[in-house]
C-alpha cells in the first residue's frame, strides 16, 4: 500500500513539474511582447519541497573574445509589476562595458568566454508557481543558477 502511495505521489510531482515547464507564458498572464531591440526570456522552475530554501541567480551576459584579465559587464536588473495582476517581471535597460582588470597577458592568448553582467537585482526568490520573465537587450543571453541553503542552521556565539 505504501509503495503505491509513494508511486502516485512521485507521478503527481513529475506531472506538476512537467506541467509547470510546459505551460505557455500566455496561459499564465498577459506579459507584454518584447519591445524593439529587446528579447523576452523566460525561466520555468521545478517545484521544490521548501522553496524558501532556494534562490535563483540570473546570469545575463555575452560571449566575448577575452584575454587573461577578469572581464565583466555592468547593469541593473529591475523588478517591475504586471499591471492588474501583481506578477513580477524583470527588465535590464542598459548594459555597459566590458570592463576588465588591466594585467599584462604575456602569452597574448584570447578565447571565447561568457562574460556576465554584474550589478543589482540578480538574486531572485525561488517561486515555481510563476515563470521568471526577463526583458533584456537583444544581444544579451540569460542563464541562471539555482542556489540552495543547507538544512543545518548554526547559532552565533555571545562574545
Amino acid at each position: 500500500m505504501r509503495s503505491s502511495t509513494l508511486t502516485a505521489t512521485t507521478a503527481l510531482l513529475i506531472g506538476l513539474s512537467t506541467q509547470a515547464v510546459a505551460a505557455k507564458l500566455e496561459d499564465v498572464a498577459p506579459f507584454p511582447k518584447a519591445e524593439s531591440g529587446f528579447t523576452r526570456q523566460v525561466i520555468h522552475l521545478a517545484p521544490q519541497a521548501r522553496e524558501n530554501n532556494y534562490q535563483v541567480e540570473i546570469l545575463a551576459g555575452k560571449t566575448l573574445d577575452v584575454d587573461c584579465n577578469q572581464q565583466r559587464l555592468g547593469g541593473i536588473l529591475e523588478e517591475k509589476n504586471l499591471e492588474g495582476w501583481g506578477y513580477p517581471f524583470y527588465r535590464m535597460d542598459n548594459v555597459i562595458g566590458p570592463m576588465s582588470t588591466l594585467m599584462a597577458c604575456p602569452d597574448g592568448k584570447r578565447t571565447q568566454d561568457f562574460v556576465p553582467v554584474v550589478g543589482d537585482g540578480f538574486m531572485l526568490r525561488y517561486n515555481s508557481k510563476l515563470p521568471i520573465v526577463l526583458y533584456v537587450p537583444k544581444d544579451i543571453e540569460v542563464r541562471y543558477r539555482i542556489w540552495s541553503a543547507a538544512d543545518k542552521v548554526e547559532k552565533a556565539t555571545h562574545e
